[in-house]
């Protein structure tokens, strides 16, 4: 696993081999993993922030998430307990708008398999948004976001090593969602804290 993660950290394929146009600044992959952690966050791409440090959901973003996960700084960022593997390592760029751009095509198909694989520990995984929803879920996935995170009681339930559990981006663009929404907290989020503070080791 440490050798994979040294190559993923290297990785220029968006920059020197893209499938389109190039990355337009020099990539720093971003990813956490050890093969303890049972908890796999799967993610969209990094941010302008999270680029410029390198330490995943380093935002806004990342306060809300680990709010909606009932843990601490420390124990999200201690990778033998949470493993944290966006589906395009690099931050893809913005679009004319000021949007972030989609994660890059070439990555998730030339890493995520074989980092899984030396991960067969993990037994529940977060897939926070659509791209990790389309990857880690296939056909349970629904016709929007919106209906697979409604669905997440029947997600849970189908699958099993790993566990999936949708969740929508903790990015502030998704306050109003949340609050029409009141499902989301009262009960996804509290199966969701149950379910990570299970996988932690007894303290």
């Amino acid at each position: 696993l440490d050798a994979l993660l040294a190559r993923i950290r290297a990785c220029r394929i968006c920059r020197d081999a893209p499938l389109s146009h190039p990355l337009p600044h020099e990539p720093r992959p971003v990813v956490a993993a050890s093969t303890t952690a049972r908890i796999l966050i799967a993610s969209q791409a990094p941010g302008t922030k999270v680029h410029a440090s390198g330490l995943p959901f380093d935002d806004a973003s990342g306060d809300r998430l680990r709010e909606w996960l009932a843990v601490s700084r420390q124990e999200f960022y201690d990778p033998a307990l949470i493993a944290i593997a966006p589906m395009g390592f690099c931050f893809p760029g913005q679009d004319a708008h000021g949007s972030d751009l989609p994660p890059r095509r070439e990555c998730a198909p030339a890493w995520r398999a074989p980092l899984l694989d030396l991960m067969p520990q993990v037994d529940l995984v977060l897939a926070v948004g659509g791209y990790a929803q389309k990857w880690h879920l296939g056909n349970l996935r629904k016709d929007s976001l919106s209906e697979t995170v409604r669905a997440w009681d029947a997600i849970s339930r189908a699958t099993e090593n790993p566990k999936v559990i949708p969740l929508p981006h903790p990015s502030w663009r998704n306050t109003a969602w949340i609050r029409k929404n009141p499902w989301f907290e009262t009960e996804l989020l509290t199966f969701l804290r149950q379910a990570v503070r299970m996988r932690f080791p007894p303290s």
